[in-house]
């Protein structure tokens, strides 16, 4: 079944959503949404998670969470799974709470990429209007950002508020530092905030070097039912580097390749390569080699496959008509050495036999009584008196 793919690593750290199903609520009252802390924080202890961020919405809910162990997958079943059957336990239903597969965005833990998608969970209540505009953001009680603004003893172990703090720059989480905190965030209250559609809408959040890995990561790890934004991403980055060492191997330049006729031989071979190793489309494979429109492309790989075929038609043709003299002679020799084999049993089948008569006749001459020709001394074998 298509799915998209999910990268797993220790130290990946996570945006993950999940609504209910059919957009229905998840919470029908604040004893679900302490259920539902209550099971993150067994969740937490199960994989050794840290949470960054959390908030909870009517019909979903928002988690930023770092996995020491790349254990996202199993520890998600285990986490919706759970709390799917203590919520269907007390209200007496069955079936689905959540809606399909849940999302997750990783996000870079340098640049300021974490504080940016924390700010982006916190502020939920205030986008969704579920507090007045001029309510601290603090009177949201089903988010983290309370939390952040207790004393460190006050506060959930699997909430981790350190690293969040670092990329504020606030150097200690004393009480002047979580004021600073709750400042800046009601700061950004007001500010337009471009940067959360990111958040949104892509399938990372971080600067190239972390988006080059990842992607390198999709290369290794995609399979033909995965799908997404992140896989086309890979292949095209795929694409790029194949191109790269098919110039580098013809000493082509951009400009050259752009100034070479669109049919040109090379080209041609590049755009092969590109479509069998690739999933990128004719399209853009035409408008990177600069070899016209993708229906041209489309003729020059058929006519060029149709004379690849021939050749090897030709030279099966060629190799079958030598085959028959090579059977001639390969039956010869069978012949040959089954001849002599057959000589050369019948050659010692005589000799055995000839020993044997030998050997015979030996034991019967020892065996038999030899007659005197002379009448034995004292015997009187013979009628002296008959002549």
């Amino acid at each position: 079944m298509a799915r998209k793919l999910r990268l797993q690593y220790p130290g990946a750290i996570y945006h993950v959503m999940s609504r209910g199903d059919r957009r229905e609520d998840i919470f029908r009252d604040d004893v679900d949404r302490e259920s539902f802390l209550q099971t993150l924080a067994d969740a937490c202890v199960k994989t050794g998670w840290q949470v960054h961020a959390f908030c909870l919405m009517p019909n979903h809910f928002h988690l930023v969470v770092e996995t020491p162990q790349p254990n996202l997958v199993a520890g998600m079943k285990w986490f919706l799974g759970t709390y799917t059957a203590r919520f269907n336990r007390r209200h007496r239903l069955s079936g689905h709470v959540f809606a399909g597969r849940y999302k997750s965005l990783l996000v870079g833990g340098q640049g300021g990429y974490l504080r940016t998608v924390c700010d982006y969970v916190h502020l939920n209540p205030v986008r969704a209007k579920l507090i007045a505009p001029e309510s601290p953001l603090r009177d949201y009680r089903w988010s983290s950002f309370p939390l952040y603004l207790a004393a460190p003893e006050a506060r959930p172990s699997w909430l981790r508020g350190d690293r969040l703090f670092g990329e504020l720059g606030i150097q200690s989480m004393d009480e002047a530092g979580r004021a600073e905190f709750e400042q800046r965030t009601e700061a950004r209250r007001a500010e337009n905030n471009d940067e959360f559609e990111r958040v949104r809408r892509g399938w990372c959040f971080g600067d190239e070097q972390f988006r080059s890995d990842l992607l390198a990561k999709v290369e290794g790890e995609a399979r033909g039912h995965h799908f997404g934004e992140e896989i086309h991403e890979a292949s095209e980055a795929k694409a790029a580097r194949i191109l790269d060492e098919e110039l580098r191997r013809a000493l082509w330049s951009e400009a050259e390749l752009k100034l070479r006729q669109k049919g040109d031989p090379h080209k041609l071979q590049i755009a092969r390569r590109l479509r069998i190793e690739t999933t990128m489309t004719l399209q853009w494979i035409a408008n990177r080699l600069h070899m016209g429109t993708k229906t041209h492309l489309s003729h020059l790989l058929y006519w060029q496959q149709r004379a690849d075929s021939e050749n090897q038609s030709i030279e099966q043709s060629k190799a079958s008509a030598k085959s028959p003299v090579k059977q001639k002679l390969s039956v010869v020799t069978a012949r040959s050495r089954r001849s002599d084999a057959g000589l050369n049993r019948d050659v010692n089948l005589s000799k055995a036999a000839a020993e044997g008569e030998s050997n015979r006749r030996k034991a019967v001459e020892s065996q038999s009584v030899k007659i005197p020709l002379t009448d034995p001394v004292g015997v009187g074998g013979f009628d002296t008196s008959f002549d």
